[in-house]
């Protein structure tokens, strides 16, 4: 379990706290790019680290992103008019360019120069793959552009989608990383009846051996489920610092083995994350849009399962549907789709756990290191020490599933295909 006042640090993101600094030290996903279509589209509200901003794209395709509020009068500009390389408040005619800088104010004699003295917070806005990247902290500490693999690959290899989730950025995190879940949460009640997308595994092997493994970049974490005397199934995943997951892919319960998943989960504010779901096939591995569609509804997380802002359909408002007579004879939960299951689960605890209360066991390893990890890059960064995850040598991990002889480590046999360009630094 933690202190309160380690809780309190772990949790608290806004400008004025130690996490929320460190957030700001690394790139962030603000939007997909397929929220900002064209020229001259409108804008679209971000919220990031509890700040409210407004993301836009000029005449020329510059992408913006700034305060949300007119300098004048506090009006909302998400109203306001995308015109002529700039956003204009329609409520007394202020207009601001990409940068945040005010061009005009009709109220104003031009020679005066009023309007330069008037600019906006902003801050950096690019495009890498499908996702709108920006980084929110000093400029001169800003660190390499986002060059994920996810983000590089032809547009055909790749696939994102995003979806609210209404609690703490960190226990979304934890539930992406705590591989026992999965033999209750995703699983069925009878194993001879297994529902489409049940992994043989989780129904086979509930006492999963997890370990974890410091890198430069995080972690490295592998999960051994035991089949049977001669064969092990490894589930591998990376956490690289603060909110990246990257982890093996399964779909209708089979390993996908050019394919690599992951999750980034960012804080709205302290109470709410985005969680920004991604895919892609490496080795030239095409996805379908057929069998993008087919995963994402499988997760639960389909284009049909979401509201325009990105929120469930099946919420805590509704109580997810849960639906008693499944969870009595057919899955522990009654909830429908793996990504609801998680997102139910962790908004069920409150939209801040109380960790004090907490009781660990030896699966929860992955978590407790996370946590170590980012109490020790908060020091870092009070003693102005190099963060760990912001070069850009892991860009080109993978993480994957195999099943492997019984008799061996799974690092050992997966090393060279987990760092394909041989850039690994693991501990014990």
């Amino acid at each position: 379990m933690l202190r309160q006042e380690q809780n309190d640090l772990l949790t608290q993101t806004d400008s004025g706290t130690p996490m929320g600094r460190l957030f700001r030290s690394y790139w962030l996903p603000a939007l997909l790019a397929s929220e900002l279509p064209e020229n001259e589209c409108p804008p679209v509200r971000v919220k990031l680290l509890s700040e409210r901003l407004l993301a836009w794209r000029d005449s020329q395709g510059r992408y913006s992103l700034i305060d949300e509020f007119c300098a004048h009068r506090g009006t909302s500009l998400w109203v306001g008019r995308n015109e002529e390389d700039g956003l204009r408040c329609p409520y007394h005619g202020w207009k601001y360019d990409w940068t945040g800088q005010c061009i005009d104010v009709p109220s104003e004699p031009a020679e005066s120069g009023f309007c330069q003295k008037i600019k906006l917070k902003s801050y950096p806005l690019v495009k890498r793959g499908d996702v709108l990247w920006t980084y929110m902290g000093p400029p001169e500490q800003q660190p390499p552009l986002p060059e994920w693999e996810f983000c590089i690959v032809p547009p055909e290899q790749t696939y994102i989608s995003k979806r609210l989730q209404e609690c703490n950025w960190l226990q979304a995190l934890e539930g992406g990383f705590d591989d026992a879940h999965a033999s209750f949460l995703h699983s069925v009640v009878d194993p001879k009846t297994p529902r489409a997308g049940t992994r043989r595994f989780w129904i086979e092997s509930r006492n999963s051996e997890v370990e974890a493994k410091l890198t430069d970049y995080g972690y490295l974490c592998g999960a051994t489920h035991r089949l049977n005397d001669k064969e092990n199934m490894i589930w591998t995943a990376h956490f690289v610092m603060p909110f990246h997951q990257l982890r093996a892919s399964f779909v209708a319960g089979q390993i996908q083995d050019a394919m690599t998943e992951g999750h980034m989960w960012v804080p709205m504010d302290d109470e709410n994350c985005m969680v920004y779901n991604w895919m892609y096939g490496f080795a030239d591995g095409v996805i379908s849009a057929d069998k993008m569609a087919a995963i994402e509804q499988a997760r639960g997380r389909g284009e049909q399962e979401q509201t325009a802002d990105f929120r469930k359909i099946r919420n805590k408002d509704n109580d997810w549907l849960i639906d008693r007579r499944v969870q009595k004879h057919e899955t522990y939960t009654g909830i429908e789709g793996i990504n609801t299951q998680d997102h139910a689960i962790t908004e069920s605890m409150e939209p801040i756990v109380d960790r004090t209360q907490e009781h660990l066991g030896t699966t929860d390893r992955a978590v407790v290191i996370g946590r170590h990890l980012l109490i020790q890059a908060v020091h870092s960064l009070r003693q102005g020490k190099e963060l760990i995850g912001l070069r850009p040598s892991f860009y080109k991990i993978r993480a994957i599933g195999k099943v492997i002889p019984a008799d061996v480590h799974w690092l050992d046999v997966m090393k060279n295909e987990l760092y394909p360009d041989g850039n690994a630094d693991v501990r014990s």
